[in-house]
């Protein structure tokens, strides 16, 4: 859209200074006509770019010149910095990947008066690089639109925060917590919060419902949010003693089980069409349980003790749905 262009060439005039029309172009990915043509609109709206001439001259603002949004409240202010670059799930969090850059560029051009709430909400994000993307392959979560914005809201705000939230393992709950932050890694988004005074991490991709409650959230008033994501994936780490294993598996699974396990270092097509995939994964619990999901459609190499564990409960499961004999039957039937 124009407008968008018009914005960007503003900010890239303030944050660079003298610039070519043809550097423009390169950076704003259209002709040099049409920057000439937006500079023209610039200079008609009021806004004070000019022109120098010569070998080293180019397109330049008024020195002291100062974007604004003029009118924002401070709903308005925290609506504009929750929506920045949101794109309907190319990110975690509804948040694209240029979202601490461009956070900076919106507290740059708030009016006086809002910058504080904006970076009390900025303090409240983290976006991690994603720095291991050939160990593991990013798979993007979706989020229902409805349940993200109660969720930012709550954390932008402030407020306690009530959720219908499903574990791995178990049935939805509702929760009652005070929200600290958000946290997007590897494409994966977590609610950091605190329960009863305990620490705890939710994954937002499992929670079901989410309702803002008007009772304000019990949190400290700053947040060294880099720091807390450290410590509680640390100690989500350390639960175990982490294994590596190797199994050959569907392709048509790999995704399922990469989204499972901490990291995937290798994989390889085998001659029979199945996947060599080398993972690792938090404990020997936590491999045994994502290695039975895929029943026949997995097969493990290595270890051997993950081998013994998954033949134990498939025998275990056998034996339970072993057929009675007819003996046992015509007895639990009142046949003769």
């Amino acid at each position: 859209m124009r407008a968008d262009r018009l914005v960007s060439l503003v900010l890239l005039l303030r944050q660079r200074g003298r610039m070519t029309a043809d550097s423009l172009a390169v950076e704003l990915e259209v002709s040099t006509r049409t920057v000439l043509r937006d500079i023209d609109a610039l200079s008609t709206a009021g806004v004070p770019v000019y022109a120098e001439r010569g070998r080293l001259g180019g397109f330049a603002l008024l020195p002291g010149f100062r974007t604004e949004f003029q009118g924002l409240n401070h709903d308005e202010t925290l609506s504009l910095l929750a929506a920045v670059g949101s794109n309907g799930g190319d990110h975690a969090l509804g948040l694209g990947s240029g979202v601490v850059s461009a956070l900076r560029k919106v507290m740059d051009a708030l009016p006086d008066g809002h910058h504080d709430t904006a970076r009390t909400a900025a303090r409240r994000l983290l976006i991690e690089p994603e720095t291991d993307l050939l160990s593991r392959r990013v798979v993007s979560e979706q989020i229902p639109a409805p349940i993200m914005d109660s969720v930012r809201r709550a954390v932008f705000d402030g407020s306690k925060l009530r959720i219908l939230y499903a574990p791995n393992d178990r049935d939805a709950q509702w929760r009652t917590v005070d929200p600290v932050g958000l946290v997007a890694v590897r494409s994966r988004s977590y609610l950091l919060a605190t329960r009863d005074g305990e620490d705890r991490t939710y994954r937002l991709s499992r929670v079901q419902d989410a309702e803002v409650l008007l009772e304000p959230a019990q949190r400290p008033d700053s947040v060294h949010l880099d720091r807390m994501w450290h410590e509680r994936s640390t100690r989500f780490r350390n639960g175990g003693t982490p294994v590596t294993v190797s199994a050959l598996i569907d392709p048509r699974r790999r995704e399922e089980l990469a989204d499972t396990a901490l990291t995937v270092t290798d994989e390889d097509l085998d001659g029979d069409g199945r996947l060599r995939m080398d993972m690792t994964f938090q404990d020997a619990r936590h491999a045994e349980w994502a290695l039975w999901q895929l029943g026949t459609d997995a097969e493990v190499l290595v270890p051997q003790s993950l081998r013994d564990g998954l033949y134990g409960r498939a025998l275990a499961i056998a034996e339970r749905y072993r057929p009675r004999d007819q003996a046992s039957a015509n007895a639990s039937t009142g046949e003769i």
